[in-house]
């Protein structure tokens, strides 16, 4: 009974600086790492404790596969060099520069041991980046790049991690065995996703039960991440790949009433649990503290903004030779990738904040060695990855709305451009349908219904070419006092369904059907 008064306390405190969050314009997983860490200070609060293997099961598997599911798999494809190059060649380069930074200043700790620090903080967070960029006006490519960045680093941070806390236990470690583990645990957990993937797809078409469906879809990213792990390979990467490849399928193997169901139900999961992690993190802070109270609060800030400095640095150092550099010497790229204008490259460096993968990896350090002894430094380490997660994640995250608006940058437009062009697509199908079917059926070219639909159809069309055509002149203005105007028009729609409903003219069950739709048409809008 005790556990579950915690549990919907902390939810009812999510909620809370969830709205204080969107009072202030900001994005909630900063004030719940704040929230939480004040909370944590409070006298006489029970002492919550995050058990490492609690975060992986039950919080990772959902967060990463709802991240896929929004990842678009052409523009991942599109942007590969670059995702790869700073999910892999920047999480490595990251762990030996924070290994360096560490056995040089930190007293005593040993190169396997920084090593293991480098390896926890090295893999910006998932969960973080999409938290925040969602909020930001930025270009389309840019979010695609940090998203699928955010998608494969989890999985280069673990391996680097695994290999190096095996260094510290067993007191051995080979190269050799490092890369070509590295390769294997990557391709056996992206195998065993796609395997789950498609049996939860086939399963579906079976279906018809939407509850059931979706019921389906948060139990095989459990699955998948399980049977990965009891396969010893990537459960990271396992649940990213079942999510793409739900999504890459799901609209001709889901129902239209499950897709709508599915979305709700996903994006209150996945918000539930987004507040959960973010404002533990925040409240395993005094605990930290209370395990490592021999050392000065001087040398432990030094410490924390060493490694802090070293992580921020080193991605801002390599994002720039890595955007240009490869370019200079292949033409080929050059032709087929357009070059990255140098502010949204300082955009890339920036955005790289550290959350619960991180804490997860450094809550999970084993508490001994093979040979019994303590597992050296493993408080220190917990403390510094706290600290990075709370500086990249707040003074980051808070500075770069401010960053943007400095750099000039701005939605390109892409998106709306091509849903208009998919739209206009869609109506020219819908009039072409129509037409065979009235050419297969005579009687249907005089029934005032179908001239009706025909007219509708026309309407659509001759719409949806004007909004391309202010679109290619570049006049975004139009079309978002449209936008305004139609959602005005919505809510007078609805106020008088309402009335009609409150007068007795129409029933309930009309009022549910009428404003079904109404809210499908506000939800466009405000897409």
């Amino acid at each position: 009974m005790h556990e579950i008064e915690i549990v919907l306390g902390l939810l009812f405190a999510v909620t809370a600086l969830a709205v204080i969050a969107e009072k202030i314009q900001i994005a909630y997983p900063i004030l719940l790492v704040v929230g939480g860490l004040a909370l944590g200070f409070v006298p006489g609060l029970p002492h919550v404790e995050l058990k490492p293997d609690v975060i992986f099961l039950v919080f990772l598997p959902p967060l990463l596969t709802s991240a896929a599911w929004f990842t678009s798999w052409r523009d991942f494809r599109a942007n590969l060099r670059p995702i790869l190059l700073l999910a892999i060649g920047l999480v490595l380069v990251t762990t030996g520069a924070v290994a360096v930074a560490a056995h040089a200043v930190i007293a005593g700790m040993t190169w396997p041991v920084a090593f293991v620090l480098g390896a926890i903080v090295s893999p910006p967070d998932a969960v973080a980046a999409a938290a925040i960029t969602e909020r930001l006006s930025v270009p389309k490519r840019i979010v695609a790049i940090l998203e699928g960045e955010s998608l494969v680093n989890d999985a280069t941070g673990l391996v680097a991690y695994r290999f190096a806390v095996a260094a510290v236990v067993a007191g051995s470690f080979s190269v050799w065995d490092a890369g070509l583990g590295f390769v294997l645990i990557s391709v056996g957990g992206i195998l065993v996703g796609l395997a789950a993937g498609w049996v939860t797809i086939w399963i579906h078409r079976q279906l018809d039960e939407p509850l059931v469906e979706v019921t389906g879809t948060l139990l095989m990213s459990y699955a998948s991440y399980l049977v990965a792990e009891h396969l010893h390979v990537s459960g990271v990467l396992a649940a990213v790949a079942v999510g793409i490849y739900h999504r890459w399928h799901s609209s001709d193997a889901f129902t239209p009433t499950t897709r709508m169901q599915a979305l709700a139900v996903w994006e209150l999961f996945v918000f539930l649990l987004n507040g959960l992690v973010f404002i533990l993190i925040g409240l395993q802070l005094p605990a930290i503290l209370a395990a490592i109270a021999e050392r000065s609060a001087i040398t432990l800030a030094w410490y924390s903004l060493l490694i802090s400095v070293v992580v921020i640095g080193i991605r801002i150092l390599w994002v720039f030779p890595a955007a240009y550099l490869s370019r200079l010497f292949d033409r080929r790229l050059r032709e087929r990738e357009p070059s990255t204008p140098w502010q949204q490259v300082t955009l890339i460096g920036w955005t790289g904040m550290r959350g619960v993968v991180s804490l997860a990896a450094a809550l999970a350090l084993p508490l001994a060695t093979n040979a019994g002894t303590p597992f050296p430094e493993r408080d220190l380490v917990i403390f510094l990855t706290f600290c990075v997660i709370l500086v990249t994640l707040v003074f980051q995250g808070l500075t770069l709305p401010l960053l943007i608006r400095w750099l000039k940058i701005a939605d390109d437009g892409n998106t709306e451009r091509e849903e208009m062009e998919a739209r206009l697509k869609a109506a020219e199908a819908a009039m072409a349908r129509l037409e065979e079917l009235i050419a297969e059926d005579s009687a249907l070219a005089d029934a005032e219904m179908v001239q009706w639909l025909r007219r509708k159809y026309e309407e659509r069309v001759r719409q949806y070419c004007d909004a391309c055509l202010d679109m290619d002149t570049g006049n975004g203005e139009q079309l978002a006092t449209l936008k305004v105007l139609q959602r005005e028009a919505v809510v007078a729609e609805r106020n008088v369904v309402v009335k009609l409903r409150n007068q007795g003219v129409i029933n309930d069950e009309v009022l549910h059907r009428l404003e079904h739709e109404l809210d499908l048409e506000a939800i466009r809008l405000k897409a």
